[in-house]
């Protein structure tokens, strides 16, 4: 199962998303360039906080489920995208309410390194893709945990905390660092195959002052890594 402790901060972290360098300007531009045209394409948003990313998908004709397992952060999602929104309260790492072969693609933004197992939620998610459906996902650049936690080894599935101020709220976010090859086994065995691999560049709008100092004179940074999977 999912961690439930956003419900604890659900509004203080969307707030703080809302208008973040990582989030943003950075994570979902990026999310929303990889889906592409999405028009008249019915997408489910796993993991969808407070739908920032549904609203920026149904924006460019998406017709969009979104499922998140805070109830809080489903309450905040249906205060954004009105009464009417496909909201569900539903946990990626259980079975999921939705037929076989209902979805032409799913969005997994930033959800998928709560879980220590990848495999039985990516095969729920490819059971609810029809045939040549996508994922398109972003995690944390595996590279980043050797930088913040140096001397920790790479290769192993390693279970971490982190401690935040969402603003002006404190929370402790709890996730798996993953290797790359273990990414990638994960998806070949609920079967995907990889189609894209992207470390793309911040927003061009995004505010210098956002950036920290050293950054500034860059078009992009290592913080997250982006997938586009096909369903075999």
């Amino acid at each position: 199962m999912t961690t439930s402790d956003y419900d604890t901060f659900a509004a203080a972290y969307a707030s703080e998303n809302d208008a973040s360098l990582h989030n943003h300007y950075y994570e979902r531009p990026a999310m929303v360039r990889l889906a592409g045209d999405v028009d008249g394409r019915r997408v489910l948003d796993a993991g969808c906080g407070s739908g920032p990313l549904t609203a920026a998908l149904q924006e460019k004709g998406a017709v969009v489920t979104a499922f998140d397992a805070s109830r809080e952060m489903v309450g905040l999602a249906r205060q954004r995208l009105g009464a009417d929104a496909d909201l569900h309260v539903a946990d990626l790492g259980a079975p999921l309410p939705f037929d076989d072969d209902a979805f032409d693609d799913v969005v997994a933004s930033l959800v998928l390194h709560y879980l220590q197992d990848w495999v039985a939620p990516l095969r729920e998610l490819r059971r609810v893709l029809r045939p040549g459906g996508r994922v398109i996902l972003s995690v944390p650049h595996p590279s980043v945990y050797l930088v913040n936690y140096g001397g920790s080894t790479y290769f192993d599935v390693t279970r971490y905390s982190e401690e935040f101020t969402f603003d002006g709220q404190e929370a402790v976010l709890t996730y798996w660092h993953r290797p790359l090859h273990a990414m990638s086994d994960a998806f070949t065995e609920a079967g995907f195959q990889i189609s894209v691999i992207s470390e793309p560049p911040h927003a061009a709008d995004t505010p210098r002052d956002l950036l920290p100092e050293h950054l500034r004179d860059r078009t992009a940074f290592v913080c997250f890594l982006f997938f586009v999977l096909e369903a075999r």
